[in-house]
């Protein structure tokens, strides 16, 4: 991860953001900067990496923070992946939150993704060892 500077303290601009979520495919996210800016301002936390200032990464958690906290989003550009920056976003995002009981996230069905978050110790909710529903509703 070398060149790779992770912060906690600076959100990024509307721009950037736009720029990040844009080079993942996140469309839905970029379409409306406003509210993608919003959304990211509020949150629990919000973890960055950048290299040579230039936003890369991101990771941000909602939740209470005390009881329940959601992986909102991990995203890395994809002209920095399989550099260890995800695993480094991912760990410094929820530090904080290591003795909160439910650690949630919610993404798509990408091969590549349960091993990334298998190896991170988080558990396919159909995999768990007592039964567990997820009840989702997208509007």
């Amino acid at each position: 991860m070398s060149g790779i500077a992770l912060t906690d303290h600076d959100l990024p601009t509307r721009e950037e953001l736009v720029r990040l979520y844009a080079s993942v495919g996140w469309s839905t996210y970029a379409e409306d900067p406003e509210r993608l800016y919003d959304a990211v301002s509020r949150s629990l936390r919000v973890v960055c990496a950048r290299e040579d200032g230039k936003l890369v990464g991101l990771a941000r958690v909602v939740g209470d923070g005390l009881t329940i906290v959601y992986l909102q989003d991990i995203l890395v550009d994809p002209g920095h992946h399989r550099r260890g920056i995800g695993t480094q976003l991912f760990e410094r995002v929820l530090a904080p939150f290591a003795d909160v009981r439910q650690q949630v996230l919610i993404t798509d069905d990408e091969p590549g993704q349960r091993l990334f978050y298998e190896s991170m110790g988080l558990t396919e909710i159909r995999d768990m060892q007592r039964p567990v529903r997820a009840f989702v509703r997208f509007a």
